[in-house]
Parts: structure tokens; sequence; C-alpha cells
């Protein structure tokens, strides 16, 4: 897969979070059930100070072994940290990223982001495993176009 390299501001993000691991049995129902959540439930459209309309799926707390437990979030970029908040509050580190670009079709190809992370997990990259996120850049389920960005080490 073809990526460039970025650098990012921080970001502050709300939104909801669990915890699972690659090789759990559920963790497709977890992280999938956080999604139906976010939109079902009507999370997305109650946080406040919305910088724009991209929803997030936020990967942190990971130490690299493909058993450690991470937590997931799916969430949106927020123009400050509230004081008092009912959702899960994280940040995304400033510093240099890899991105990567897929446009896919969603509405026929479910397991293309799943395809598009192991692809990435497959790549020889400098990774920090504090901070990966994948940004969705609309929201048109035919024409898909979702950003994943793999936080670096500084050189």
């Amino acid at each position: 897969m073809k990526y460039e390299i970025v650098n990012l501001q921080e970001k502050i993000v709300a939104g909801i979070a669990a915890r699972t691991n690659n090789h759990a049995p559920d963790m497709g129902a977890v992280i999938g059930g956080l999604w139906h959540r976010f939109y079902q439930d009507g999370i997305y459209e109650n946080i406040p100070d919305k910088i724009d309309g991209k929803a997030i799926g936020l990967y942190t707390d990971y130490a690299g072994d493909a058993d450690d437990d991470y937590t997931v979030m799916v969430c949106y970029a927020v123009e400050h940290q509230p004081e008092h908040s009912q959702y899960d509050i994280r940040r995304i580190p400033a510093g240099p990223y890899a991105k990567f670009v897929v446009q896919c079709d969603m509405r026929t190809s479910s397991e293309a982001i799943a395809k598009a992370w192991q692809k990435i997990w497959a790549m020889e990259l400098p990774r920090t495993y504090l901070c990966d996120f994948e940004e969705y850049q609309n929201d048109d389920m035919e024409h898909a176009e979702i950003h994943f960005y793999i936080g670096l080490k500084e050189e």
C-alpha cells in the first residue's frame, strides 16, 4: 500500500470507547457495536463543538503485541476539551503519521477496512503504537474515502 508521511497537529476527540484486542473472539462485535451505538443512539448528533463532520475510529493504549488489549473509540474532533463531559475524551498526539487513503463501496465491501488494517499491520513501519486512527472523509457509503493514520516514531 502506498502512503505519505504527514505531520499532524494535536486533536482533541470526544465519543464512546471500549477495550478489546485483535485475538478476542468478540473484537468485531465490540468495534461494530460502538459504531452502531454512535449512530443509532444519536451520540454523534449530541457531541458539542465538533470541528467537522469526519467520524474517527481511534485506537490507543496498544503495546504492539497482538495479544495486548487496546482502547477503541468512535469519536469526532472537538474544538476544546470540555470541563465536564458525558463522553470519553482523548488527545490524538501531534507528530508524524503514515497516511493511507482507501476508497471503497462500503455497501458491498464491509471488509474493506479490516483488509486495509491487515495490509498496514504487515508493513515494516517505525510505529509508536500510541495512537492510530481512521478518519472518514465523507458519509457516501458508495464512494467512501477513508484516511488511515499510523503514529510514527520521531526521526
